[in-house]
């Protein structure tokens, strides 16, 4: 069973874009490479036990166990030593990749209080974009009643395009929502 984005991708985007752009070269195309979803917790810190919920959630969200992400250097003035536990990641590709675009564009984002659409700026230049989440609550898959306290993540989206506005034709054509 193939991701219900993904074959839309394979059968309507990927040629609109092909034409958009002039590419002749299918494998040129633009696609979608990796989704990281990262959750960076400094409260880790004082609290190792906060890791435990944080992995717990983000696991039920994504769908894939995570990895402890640990500090690269200390900072004294954070209390913080390298190597010490400071939040959890998780990386996804293929099939899970986009079924987890496809809950996040249906059903996640729509659930965000006062939701106007995704800022078209957040691209870095080389065909990438991030979304800062401030709650975990709009997944549908965390239940309301266990959750200990908010926590943000980043959702960082990997594509192969080249430029910003490959990019952006190519999450339009994924459906994300993104504000005039």
């Amino acid at each position: 069973m193939t991701a219900r984005l993904k074959e839309r991708y394979q059968k309507e985007i990927a040629p609109a874009i092909a034409k958009e752009f002039a590419i002749k070269n299918p494998m040129a195309v633009p696609r979608l490479e990796k989704i990281v979803i990262n959750m960076g917790m400094g409260e880790a810190i004082a609290n190792a036990k906060v890791l435990d919920t944080a992995t717990e959630e983000l696991k039920a969200i994504a769908g894939q166990k995570p990895v402890i992400t640990r500090a690269k250097k200390s900072i004294a003035s954070f209390k913080l030593r390298q190597g010490m536990p400071i939040g959890v990641m998780v990386t996804l590709r293929g099939e899970q990749m986009y079924e987890f675009l496809d809950r996040l564009v249906s059903v996640a984002l729509p659930r965000v209080r006062d939701f106007r659409g995704v800022s078209p700026k957040a691209f870095d230049g080389r065909g990438n974009y991030t979304i800062g989440i401030r709650e975990q609550l709009i997944f549908p898959e965390i239940d309301f009643n266990k959750v200990d306290k908010l926590r943000g993540m980043n959702i960082s989206i990997v594509t192969t395009a080249r430029d910003d506005d490959q990019a952006r034709a190519l999450l339009k054509g994924l459906g994300m929502p993104f504000r005039q």
